[in-house]
């Protein structure tokens, strides 16, 4: 039988600890993970590694994830990259703003890991 692939998650998220919880879901649910922790180097290296999700903080350095999210909906090499927004400003202006530029899902900080895993499952798995 043929090994399925192995999904890819790129974390964008600034603050260590917040990033050091993804990281740790993320491998305990068996995907692959890498992290950015400025917002200027996330294009880039979503354009070099084409992830299958990203985990984008909305709040960066260099760059917000909101120019994040819409500079990858411009680019049609990235059309395949689900994009899951997260933020602690967790207004439904900043849900619908978030939505309207392209992300797949967007969740508020400080988020229930079941509500993430389940968030994540969603974009890549299509199931919850």
């Amino acid at each position: 039988m043929a090994e399925r692939r192995r999904h890819h998650v790129l974390v964008v998220e600034d603050e260590d600890n917040i990033a050091l919880a993804l990281e740790f879901l993320m491998e305990r649910e068996g995907y692959a993970h890498d992290r950015v922790a400025d917002g200027a180097d996330a294009l880039p290296r979503i354009k070099a590694i084409q992830p299958d999700l990203v985990l984008l903080d909305v709040m960066l350095p260099g760059a917000s994830g909101y120019e994040i999210c819409q500079d990858v909906r411009l680019d049609p090499a990235l059309k395949d990259v689900k994009i899951l927004m997260m933020t602690a400003r967790g207004s439904s202006i900043e849900k619908r703003k978030g939505l309207a530029i392209g992300a797949d899902g967007f969740i508020t900080k400080p988020f229930e890991l079941k509500a993430l895993r389940d968030e994540v499952r969603r974009l890549l798995d299509g199931q919850i």
